[in-house]
């Protein structure tokens, strides 16, 4: 072959290859375009369905947390009897079966929005076994105590509560 013959062939073969590889180019462009245009439409269809279970299991821990808070909950639930020990295990065990009943929106939550939901549970039942120390003798009187001293502080509930809008707000 002459180098007359070789330059024919490359001046031939280079632009289809040239056109080849920009051909490759924009259809792995095009492609991928169309692969992150589904998942978008994918993602908002899904977001879609989800926003109402989401927004659900937002609004049941917002009642939850409005349940719980010391003085709707001691208001609510009434000594059964005059024992200060039967009365506070009846206020622990009120709290956490509303919680027990709310578990399964913690997968619609983020997890810092959970944690600090149960935080503000804990903090609740403790508050409640710190008041029922004292030395009260009768349930009535607890029931004072308890609601004499969360007047003061604010209330782990409202706090939670109001992580809870904050995070609500961050969704739209």
């Amino acid at each position: 072959m002459s180098s007359d013959q070789i330059f024919q062939l490359f001046a031939y073969t280079f632009p289809s290859i040239v056109t080849g590889l920009i051909a490759f180019y924009f259809f792995r462009l095009h492609t991928k375009n169309e692969e992150g245009r589904r998942r978008f439409l994918l993602h908002k269809d899904s977001q879609k369905d989800a926003m109402p279970a989401r927004m659900q299991a937002y609004e049941r821990m917002a009642l939850f947390l409005e349940r719980i808070a010391i003085p709707s909950l001691v208001v609510r639930v009434g000594p059964i009897s005059e024992n200060k020990s039967d009365y506070e295990h009846l206020l622990i065990k009120n709290i956490e079966t509303e919680f027990d009943h709310n578990l399964s929106q913690q997968i619609y939550m983020t997890d810092e929005c959970w944690n600090i939901i149960k935080a503000a549970k804990s903090a609740t039942i403790q508050m409640i076994r710190k008041a029922a120390m004292s030395e009260t003798e009768t349930a009535d009187k607890l029931r004072e105590d308890i609601l004499t001293e969360t007047m003061e502080k604010t209330s782990p509930s409202t706090t939670a509560l109001s992580y809870v809008k904050k995070e609500i707000g961050a969704l739209w």
